[in-house]
């Protein structure tokens, strides 16, 4: 660009040229949109989703918890405008009985 401006070249978005249909004659088995996402459901695999956690003692809750709590203040600081963030941390800690916290979190 010359001096800072943007020129309509500059700015341009190049698309791909567009291919061209060799053979337009239809196909003997067609094929529906349904079948397509069926397959496409078959072939995808399962979401792997980590274990559900046994927590056996207190040094075990209390790195939970830390863990938990620092997992929901990098998100907030991610996005601290998203209001269901705050809402969802301030409902954990008043599952785990902390209204200290949660009363905190809701301020």
């Amino acid at each position: 660009p010359t001096l800072g401006y943007l020129t309509r070249k500059d700015t341009e978005v190049k698309l791909p040229r567009p291919t061209r249909v060799k053979n337009k004659t239809p196909a003997p088995i067609q094929i529906t949109a349904e079948q397509i996402l069926r397959e496409a459901r078959e072939r995808q695999e399962a979401e792997i989703r980590p274990p559900k956690q046994k927590i056996t003692d207190s040094t075990e809750l209390g790195e939970y918890r830390l863990r938990k709590r620092k997992e929901f203040e990098d998100l907030i600081r991610r996005v601290r405008w998203n209001v269901s963030v705050w809402i969802k941390y301030a409902q954990w800690e008043e599952s785990q009985k902390d209204f200290a916290r949660a009363r905190s979190v809701w301020e």
